[in-house]
């Protein structure tokens, strides 16, 4: 048995030692590439990524977001990330070491002859904290990035086992083994400008099972922004109503999912849900009558069990959105894909001579809801039918789809109103502009619906809110995450560097878009925000990850407040607020993606005396925090390091 004292001692060094990974973490994503290592919180931003460069570097193929199919795994202090480019096969193992450093394990396999200009592991740095910096080869006096690209060769070919980008705020330093010739690119590539060492795995033509293992070392180093930084409410401006936070509940793990359901529907206030209509299920054949079927007891067990979901979520007093991801086989053009072709086109067009038998089908089933189930969509999409998963649309035939199906539900007395866009990314704006400009579509739009997968920049997220203003709509962000593909590395799920990117998002999409609500994908084992329970195979008991506390923390925003403009010119800080001035009721969130920081917040009304604060991180759990005294109308707090934080006026 261990003494009381030395039992208290031991825990201590045990939280001193989770502290310094705390304030020392090498940020890895599941492709591959290290983006920087954070010290105190705050990012020292460089990216690696492993490359395979063709002859006369034509051609550069570098590992990145869904570019290949990486799995990804963690080990305590482990990220392992294995992963292919052609027939280059690479397993890599990223290693906190310390403050401000990484070590990197690369093992790579030719699984066929190539002839190429070699393979690499690139380190890259971007002019936004380099542009006026230096790079030193092992012990030499550094050189400046400026410098023409002769001078900067000449100074390359000193065989390195160190080099080093040097600039008045950051600095990364790279050490391996053996004596290599780098090589140095300016880079251009879109989102990227700066500067590319390529640091060669293998050179030159390689056979079939040649191998090779290279380790790296990473020290990062950098000025620590904690300044003050300050917030403007402007609570006489007052936009959208944002009704809080939605899930999407499409039932696909029979297993798991119900546990995942339960959990988050008994500990989060949702207040929008999404769920599938598994039409190739309900109407098989073109000439069979799905409700007599239904009602004779042959109601299929996937049509029942998302019917079921759907009253579930009504009964909870949520509008309730219905998706069709695919279509029976007689209602589209072409034989059925389910993924994209030998040509890459995702999905089938509807098939419009039957546009009378599929408006039918479609009406039958909401209405077969209403009369057993008691209660009425609230909206109908075909899910992102502008990439063509599964059901495939041009903008003017979506504008067609929406006149046509839209008089024919009112022809039936269905009120289900239809959404615009349901879009796969924010990105493809211009598909919903067909139906936007034609106002015979406007009485039957019930919201405007894009999925935040891609496309966050403010420009491209401002034309959706544009959208929905022009017709006088509510903003839904139908699908809510980060990572369209982070269903093949599920541990991503597990790790701050998610956690912290998705819900700055959402605030950012609360601040920009003013949505109404943003559903989560998913509330089901499917990008499940639990973990345990069998999900992804964990058989540990099931329990809530940061990514839960983060919703549940955005989900305790109070019911039907309007968005106000929050002002600040701190970087790295996602920021939004809500209010009712009628209630006199604020909330105000804050994502800080660096170091720790005071934060003033003014504008707020004289009579807020307090401001009740939570705070989720990597070791909290919407933790309550002490009151926040506001006098005059301005209060002060911190913002702790890679943390979510919420005020809610007391």
């Amino acid at each position: 048995m261990v003494q009381p004292v030395l039992k208290t001692m031991l825990s201590f060094f045990i939280f001193i030692i989770s502290l310094q990974n705390l304030f020392a973490q090498p940020q890895a994503q599941p492709w591959g590439n290290l983006q920087g290592i954070r010290i105190d919180g705050q990012l020292m931003p460089f990216e690696t990524s492993l490359s395979v460069v063709k002859k006369d570097w034509s051609t550069v193929l570098s590992t990145g977001k869904e570019r290949q199919k990486p799995t990804y795994i963690r080990k305590g202090s482990q990220q392992i990330i294995a992963t292919s480019i052609d027939s280059f096969y690479f397993k890599e193992t990223i290693n906190e070491a310390g403050k401000g450093n990484a070590t990197v394990n690369v093992q790579l396999n030719a699984k066929a002859a190539a002839s190429i200009e070699g393979v690499y592991f690139t380190l890259s740095v971007a002019d936004e904290y380099y542009a006026g910096g230096s790079i030193q080869v092992n012990n030499l006096a550094p050189i400046k990035l400026s410098s023409d690209e002769t001078t900067l060769a000449t100074y390359l070919q000193t065989p390195a086992t160190s080099a080093q980008f040097i600039s008045s705020s950051r600095q990364v330093k790279i050490l391996f083994t053996e004596g290599t010739i780098l090589s140095l690119k300016k880079s251009t590539v879109k989102g990227f400008r700066g500067m590319q060492l390529f640091i060669p795995l293998l050179k030159g033509d390689v056979k079939n099972g040649q191998a090779t293992t290279k380790d790296f070392t990473i020290k990062a180093n950098g000025l620590i922004d904690k300044t003050p930084v300050t917030f403007a409410l402007d609570t006489a401006t007052t936009g959208n109503v944002f009704d809080g936070l939605g899930g999407n509940f499409r039932l696909q793990n029979q297993q798991t999912d119900p546990q995942v359901i339960d959990y988050c529907l008994e500990n989060l206030r949702v207040a929008w849900g999404r769920v599938e209509m598994p039409w190739r299920f309900w109407q098989p054949a073109i000439d069979s009558n799905p409700i007599i079927q239904a009602k004779g007891g042959k109601l299929n067990i996937q049509v029942q069990k998302a019917m079921e979901m759907a009253q579930r979520l009504h009964k909870l007093g949520m509008p309730v959105i219905l998706t069709a991801w695919s279509a029976p086989a007689w209602a589209v053009v072409g034989v059925p894909k389910f993924r994209p072709g030998i040509d890459g086109v995702w999905g089938n067009p509807l098939d419009s001579t039957k546009a009378t038998e599929i408006y039918k089908s479609i009406g039958d089933y909401i209405d077969y809801i209403k009369e057993q189930y008691g209660f009425e969509i609230s909206m109908f999409s075909f899910n992102e039918s502008d990439l063509g998963i599964n059901i495939r649309q041009t903008g003017e035939e979506h504008a067609t789809l929406i006149k046509g199906l839209g008089a024919y539900f009112i022809s039936r007395g269905i009120k289900t109103k239809l959404l615009l866009g349901d879009n796969s990314d924010a990105t493809t704006y211009e598909f919903i502009y067909p139906a936007l400009n034609d106002a015979a579509t406007h009485p039957y739009i019930g919201a405007v619906s894009f999925h935040s997968w891609r496309g966050w920049d403010t420009e491209t997220l401002q034309k959706w809110a544009a959208a929905a203003t022009k017709l006088h709509l509510p903003l839904l962000v139908g699908e809510g995450s980060i990572d369209a593909a982070a269903w093949a590395y599920p541990a991503i799920f597990d790790e701050q560097i998610y956690a912290l990117e998705e819900i700055s998002l959402y605030i950012r999409l609360i601040a920009i878009c003013q949505p109404a609500a943003i559903l989560q994908w998913q509330l089901t084992a499917d990008y499940s925000p639990l973990a345990g329970g069998g999900i992804f195979g964990d058989t540990s008991a099931l329990r809530p990850l940061q990514r839960f506390w983060n919703l549940k923390q955005l989900a305790s925003t109070p019911q039907s407040l309007q968005a106000m403009p929050l002002k600040t010119d701190a970087k790295n800080i996602s920021a939004a607020a809500l209010g009712d001035n009628k209630k006199g009721i604020y909330t105000l969130h804050f994502v800080n993606n660096g170091a720790s920081r005071k934060a003033t917040i003014t504008g707020l009304p004289v009579k807020i005396k307090s401001l009740r604060l939570w705070v989720t991180d990597k070791q909290r759990s919407m933790k309550a925090g002490t009151l926040v005294t506001v006098v005059n109308g301005k209060a002060i707090c911190m913002l702790d390091a890679t943390s979510f934080t919420t005020l809610i006026s007391n």
